[in-house]
This record gives structure tokens, C-alpha cells and sequence, in this order.
């Protein structure tokens, strides 16, 4: 095991600096003035955008510029913006708010989700399959911002059983509704994934050999059936965790969430292309690490499973 996880590491190596790369390249490389706009409806004085070239290390070759910042990035400053606001302290404060959002998001996609996986998976076609066939189609066919506008209104302007603006401090029981729209098409895919694998599993040998044995009716089904049919769902949710947090600028719009979301949507309206980075660097080490936990979760969950 430890030389599976040393290996895996060294893997993302490579993924990591190419990744970044080719988002720096993205972002810096963009034609035109990069200070257009930055000093209002006048042109930036020169002592200013010689400041900021320097700053910047706008005259060095790609190349240069990418591992200077990368460098920087190592020991953990994430650059200034062009008003010398550390990206870092931007970061900071706005990351736990989505990253609380996103967990909310997780935890209603895996209990609504694989729960209504487990149950019509089991239970195979019926009422209740049907229904949650019909509901998970309409969670797929709408989109998130449209979810959560249609929950706000409902929710928060005619019931009021919710302000339909999150607050500032932005608490657990306020972001039940906003994860539920952001999680929404997940929970529908989850849901979804997670039948069709209880059905394809429910004819395997292990569980005919589980129930030929004599086992308990509760430990075939959550000893040998659950426990091998969750994988591909794992799988899903780990990965998925990354995409939320990206995805996340659409439900902290509609909801008001000062979070990741609405500063890269600021960093992407004001042309703030440190912002943009530094988040978009940070969200491709969530990808990284939920890979990396999702493989090792691999072996716990299915003991066949070696990486030796």
C-alpha cells in the first residue's frame, strides 16, 4: 500500500505542473493590455505599469513567469492582485464558506441519492422505482441556477421558510437549501448510478453464494451487495466534491454566498488574473486529492482489490 500511495504521488507530479501550466498559459496569455481599466476611464500611468510588469514578471518568457510563480506557490503565496490585495487573504476567507457549502451539498447527495438508490435498486421496477426514475429526470433536466431561483422563490419569497439571502456568516442550517439546488444534479446521477448497480449486482455469484450459505437477509445486503455496488459511487462523489466547488458560482449568485464562486467571478470581471489562478490552481489540488482518496477508499471497500 505504501508503495502504491508514494507511486500515485509521484503521478501527480506531472498532472499537477501540467494542469497549472496550461491554466497559467490560459489566463496570462490573453491579447491586449493587461492594466486596461485598472486606473478607471484614464490610461494607467507609466510608473504604474512598470510597477506592475515588474511585479508580474511580464517581460520574462512564459516559461519564466509560470515557475517564478509556481515557486512563490510552493510556499504558499498565491501573489497580489493588481491592488495589492494578497490572493491568499481573498482565499481565505471565501474558501470554508464554499467548502462548507459544497460538504452540505456532499451529504444531501448521498443520502437522498444512494437512498433512493438502494431502494429501488432492491426493490426493482415498481411505483416507487418509477417515481424516482421521473424525479431524477427532472432534476437532470434543469438547470442548477434554474433549481435554485425556483427554491428561493418558493422557499424563501411565498413560504418563508427561509430568507432567500444567505448570510454573512453563512451557517450550516442557511446552506441546506442552497446545497440541495447545487447538489441536485448529482443526487439525480447518484441515484441513478447506484440502481443500476444494486440491480446488476443482486445476480452476482458472491450474493448467491452469500445467500446459499445462509447468511442473514441484512448481511447479504449490506455486507456483500452494498458494499460492492458503492464503488462506482464513490468514485463519483470524490470527484464530484472538486466539480461543486467549481460549480458553486452559479448557487452562490442566485443565493447571495460570499464564497469562491462570486471571487472568481469578480477575478473573471475585473480581468483579475492572479485571482483567477490562485482559485483555479487551488480547486485543481481538490481534483488531485479526492483522486487520490478515492483510489485508496478502493481497498477498503473491496478487499479483491490489491495494488501490489
Amino acid at each position: 500500500m505504501i508503495r502504491y500511495v508514494l507511486r500515485r504521488l509521484l503521478q501527480l507530479i506531472p498532472v499537477f505542473f501540467g494542469t497549472t501550466f496550461l491554466i497559467y498559459t490560459l489566463v496570462w496569455s490573453i491579447p491586449g493590455d493587461p492594466f486596461a481599466g485598472k486606473c478607471g476611464q484614464v490610461k494607467c500611468p507609466q510608473t504604474f505599469v512598470d510597477k506592475m510588469t515588474e511585479r508580474y514578471h511580464l517581460n520574462d518568457s512564459l516559461f519564466e513567469q509560470y515557475f517564478k510563480y509556481i515557486g512563490k506557490l510552493l510556499t504558499g503565496d498565491f501573489g497580489e492582485t493588481f491592488n495589492e490585495i494578497p490572493v491568499g487573504d481573498l482565499i481565505g476567507d471565501a474558501y470554508p464558506v464554499t467548502l462548507r457549502l459544497a460538504l452540505v451539498a456532499i451529504c444531501i447527495e448521498a443520502l437522498i441519492g444512494v437512498g433512493a438508490g438502494v431502494l429501488t435498486g432492491l426493490r426493482g421496477r415498481g411505483f416507487l422505482d418509477n417515481l424516482v426514475l421521473m424525479s431524477t429526470l427532472f432534476l437532470i433536466s434543469l438547470p442548477v441556477f434554474v433549481t435554485g431561483i425556483v427554491l428561493q422563490i418558493v422557499l424563501g419569497t411565498e413560504w418563508g421558510i427561509i430568507t432567500p439571502s444567505v448570510s454573512a456568516d453563512a451557517t450550516i442550517g442557511e446552506l441546506i437549501v442552497p446545497g440541495f439546488a447545487l447538489g441536485s444534479l448529482s443526487m439525480a446521477y447518484i441515484a441513478r448510478l447506484t440502481r443500476t448497480s444494486i440491480a446488476e449486482n443482486r445476480r452476482a455469484d458472491f450474493v448467491r453464494t452469500a445467500i446459499a450459505k445462509g447468511q442473514p437477509h441484512r448481511r447479504v445486503v449490506w455486507v456483500h451487495l452494498l458494499r460492492n455496488s458503492v464503488i462506482p459511487v464513490i468514485t463519483f462523489i470524490g470527484i464530484d466534491l472538486g466539480a461543486l466547488m467549481g460549480g458553486a458560482i452559479v448557487t452562490e449568485g442566485v443565493f447571495n454566498i460570499n464564497g469562491i464562486g462570486g471571487l472568481i467571478f469578480q477575478g473573471i470581471q475585473n480581468q483579475e488574473s492572479a485571482t483567477v489562478t490562485g482559485i483555479v490552481v487551488l480547486l485543481v489540488l481538490v481534483y488531485l486529492f479526492m483522486s487520490l482518496v478515492v483510489d485508496l477508499l478502493y481497498a477498503v471497500l473491496d478487499p479483491r482489490i490489491r495494488y501490489d
